[in-house]
């Protein structure tokens, strides 16, 4: 598939990786790209982590944590940056805000653990079996792995320089939950002037089906570009088979 028509990537030159992908499709540099690994902690992907004991239905996630494993492979392999965000807060909970943030009412981990003062301490605790990554998904030599305290990456952490140091211009998202971590930040990267792209099978939402459908319809009208994970695989493995030709 040809670039579309003007396309240049991060470094004046026409071309780079051409993805198909809703409403149409987009071209980018992979050297000026990171894929973006959004919360996949037991918290969010794990029986008997905090979306769980929630009352989220987490049973769909199995699939998901094997695309999102696919997809930083294949980005690896194409020189792609890996970056690992992992959401929570201190044992004490000071970074979750108090009654004066509105994350304090709206935190479902901080309203269940009120409900039940015993999983203090535990759920999206730093240091918690409920903030680590999921097996199976693990961070590479080189790879970032940044905190979060709410559900934008954007928010009080260090992704727009780390990003903009590195001449990074494209994000592809993949993690948990679409319709709100993944959304939030590609929205917020969107006012920052960065290219977001959700691999859609590599994500998985909080909530029932139809909200999943819902952030992804939204994105791909609104802020950015919506592709699978197989897709971005071959159009990554043509990228490098015309390199070596």
């Amino acid at each position: 598939m040809d670039a579309p028509a003007g396309f240049r990537d991060a470094r004046g030159r026409h071309g780079g990786v051409v993805l198909p992908a809703r409403p149409e499709p987009i071209a980018f540099d992979p050297a000026a790209t990171a894929l973006i690994v959004i919360d996949m902690q037991n918290a969010y992907a794990s029986a008997g982590g905090y979306l769980d004991l929630a009352g989220f239905d987490v049973s769909g996630t199995g699939p998901v944590i094997a695309r999102i494993a696919r997809a930083v492979a294949a980005a690896r392999a194409a020189g792609i940056r890996i970056l690992w965000f992992q959401n929570g807060w201190d044992p004490d909970y000071v970074e979750a805000g108090g009654p004066g943030s509105p994350n304090w009412h709206k935190s479902n981990a901080l309203k269940t653990m009120r409900r039940n003062p015993e999983m203090n301490a535990q759920l999206l605790a730093k240091g918690s079996w409920d903030y680590a990554l999921v097996e199976g998904l693990t961070p590479g030599p080189g790879d970032i792995v940044m905190g979060k305290p709410r559900y934008s990456g954007f928010y009080n952490t260090a992704l727009d320089s780390t990003l903009r140091s590195r001449g990074v211009n494209t994000l592809v998202f993949t993690g948990i939950a679409t319709n709100v971590c993944v959304e939030s930040t590609l929205r917020d990267g969107y006012h920052r002037e960065y290219f977001g792209i959700v691999l859609a099978d590599a994500t998985h939402q909080a909530g029932p089906e139809s909200l999943q459908q819902g952030a992804l319809s939204n994105i791909e009208t609104f802020f950015g570009w919506v592709s699978d994970v197989s897709t971005f695989e071959a159009a990554l493995g043509a990228e490098t088979r015309a390199a070596a030709e």
